[in-house]
């Protein structure tokens, strides 16, 4: 009461509203975890459908920093059993691409000799200002098959038919079959919207050509706290989720063809989960890229 010196307690604050679950109730997309050995077997008895062409070239491209030559060391890993380093990576290197040169990665079969019937070109990162990265027109010409083996690329200069560098008679196993974008989880809202139109101009091109196309998001562990507990978490991440979404929007890739993985970069031992991870991926490039080698000979 006033006059007695005395004041009423004040009421309690009321409790703040819970915050909206981070986890959808059930994994929106089934993964066979356990399943590694499986896939594993199925990659390996992969032969190509069209007899006249040897392997189906998988071409990676993405913005600096995405992880290709690492998404490469970590499918040899898994295929060779053990920690391997195919194509150099510099984690020193985060604002320069570190790959300069056009090179076609293959994966051993340790039981024979050979290889198998899918490899991997890695080119330049996409950088900012223009004039830094991979040339578009250079990614284009890779992708019909005109970059020859061992071309160093030019950011300020495209490659034209007079340059050693021009395959001017590319054979079909020259050629893409499966356009990869690898985007980093944790960098999607920071991209710069010229890498972004670069990377949909290529998309574009690569449509028109018939190539198949999947997205690779990459440094899950690093975006995503429930990931990087659990790689199991994945399909309950409603971030994830939500990332990949941001990703089919900004280059127009459905999100059936978006595939999120952890590369292997600080583990010194396989892990079950990771590998289950990248080979679903792995298993769609090939299937389309298998695909698009059958319209190729139909055609």
């Amino acid at each position: 009461m006033a006059g007695n010196g005395t004041s009423k307690p004040a009421a309690p604050a009321p409790a703040p509203a819970a915050a909206p679950p981070k986890v959808f109730d059930k994994p929106w997309r089934n993964t066979p975890w356990g399943g590694r050995d499986q896939l594993l077997e199925d990659l390996k008895a992969y032969v190509p459908r069209n007899p006249g062409i040897e392997h189906v070239r998988i071409l990676l491209s993405g913005p600096i920093g995405a992880g290709k030559s690492s998404f490469i060391n970590s499918i040899n890993n898994v295929f060779q059993n053990k920690m391997t380093m195919k194509a150099q990576v510099d984690s020193a290197m985060a604002d320069k691409s570190f790959t300069t040169t056009y090179t076609t990665h293959k994966i051993e079969n340790r039981k024979t000799g050979s290889y198998y019937p899918f490899v991997f070109n890695d080119v330049m990162g996409f950088e900012k200002p223009n004039g830094k990265g991979v040339h578009e027109d250079d990614l284009k010409k890779a992708l019909t098959g005109h970059v020859k083996e061992g071309h160093k690329f030019n950011p300020s200069h495209s490659l034209t038919e007079g340059d050693l560098g021009y395959n001017k008679s590319p054979s079909p196993s020259d050629r893409a079959h499966c356009l990869v974008n690898l985007i980093p989880a944790d960098k999607i809202a920071l991209m710069d919207d010229e890498v972004i139109k670069k990377m949909r101009a290529i998309r574009l091109v690569a449509s028109d050509l018939g190539i198949p196309q999947v997205v690779i998001l990459t440094r899950v562990d690093i975006a995503c706290p429930l990931v990087k507990e659990n790689l199991r978490n994945m399909y309950l991440s409603k971030y994830i989720k939500e990332m990949m979404e941001k990703c089919s929007i900004k280059l127009g890739v459905p999100v059936n063809c978006i595939f999120p993985v952890r590369n292997y970069h600080e583990e010194i031992e396989l892990d079950e989960d990771m590998d289950v991870l990248l080979f679903r991926a792995l298993k769609q490039m090939v299937d389309f890229g298998d695909d698009f080698l059958k319209e190729m000979e139909q055609s």
